[in-house]
């Protein structure tokens, strides 16, 4: 269930991944989708979704899958799903009401039924639109994961998402794809053929917690902080953090669960902040 994701911090492990010098933004699509405060060099730049930063975050560079023993980022990605919905301006969660009732209670609404050009976002964007009565953020991260006790939500679950990402990777130029035999079955996978975009993330985040920190949530730009908080979420943010030095590393992950401390209501109340960003993370953290 979504509600069981993320329960606490990731232990660190050895250093097996490189950082750049390169730094790497997003290019804004619409007021509502992507930030405002790009540089003018990222503007050819190819633009990674969401679920395509955490995806690449957690794939073995040359192994091309991600680890075995890995069971959050299935929902992770869906969480992404439904934030990349919210940013986009395609979703949004019901008012608070007068009695303020918490994000978990909140159902979503659909706010524009208008295709994002992502099959995985029109996909999930089609359920939503469809469902009478609404629901809530949390039952939508099951209902899309296919982790629901009630058969006839089965239908709401995106399939293949992982390989349906990569593809999407691989076609940005980022993965190659190959066949692997693992001594009982063959096995698709898509080891990294371009390593600066990786390394740029890579540097993006570890930026985000160390010089870029600005000790406010709500002054961090929404897609770095439900990156971090996806990340997290999906057991694949110690593979950005890998290669820092101890120091920087534990300065990192103090803020880190700074973020994971705050009161995620209290959050999704102030000027400017994207409900549905602020109910899944509550989702994950419950």
């Amino acid at each position: 269930m979504a509600s069981q994701r993320g329960g606490g911090l990731v232990q660190r492990r050895g250093n097996n991944v490189r950082t750049d010098d390169t730094n790497s933004s997003e290019q804004q699509e619409d007021l509502s989708g992507y930030p405002d405060e790009e540089e003018e060099h990222d503007s050819k730049e190819t633009r990674l979704t969401l679920m395509e930063e955490i995806l690449l975050l957690g794939l073995k560079d040359r192994e091309g899958y991600t680890s075995f023993w890995n069971d959050c980022i299935s929902s992770g990605l869906r969480g992404c799903i439904l934030i990349e919905l919210g940013l986009r301006g395609r979703v949004e969660l019901e008012k608070a009401g007068m009695r303020r009732r918490s994000l978990l209670n909140r159902k979503i609404l659909l706010k524009n039924p208008a295709p994002t050009g992502d099959v995985l976002l029109d996909e999930a964007l089609k359920h939503i639109k469809e469902t009478e009565p609404a629901e809530t953020v949390q039952s939508w991260i099951e209902y899309l994961s296919g982790e629901t006790w009630n058969p006839l939500k089965l239908r709401y679950q995106l399939r293949n998402v992982r390989e349906r990402l990569a593809k999407n990777l691989v076609e940005k130029g980022v993965c190659t794809t190959e066949k692997q035999n693992f001594l009982l079955f063959d096995m698709t996978t898509h080891p990294l053929t371009d390593s600066n975009m990786k390394q740029k993330l890579i540097k993006k985040v570890q930026e985000s917690v160390l010089s870029r920190w600005t000790n406010n949530a709500h002054r961090m730009e929404k897609r770095m902080l439900a990156l971090i908080y996806l990340a997290h979420s999906s057991d694949v943010l110690e593979n950005a953090f890998a290669p820092l030095s101890d120091d920087d590393y534990e300065i990192a992950m103090k803020r880190v669960r700074e973020l994971l401390d705050l009161d995620f209501d209290q959050e999704s109340m102030k000027e400017g902040t994207n409900d549905v960003l602020w109910a899944v993370v509550a989702a994950f953290s419950k």
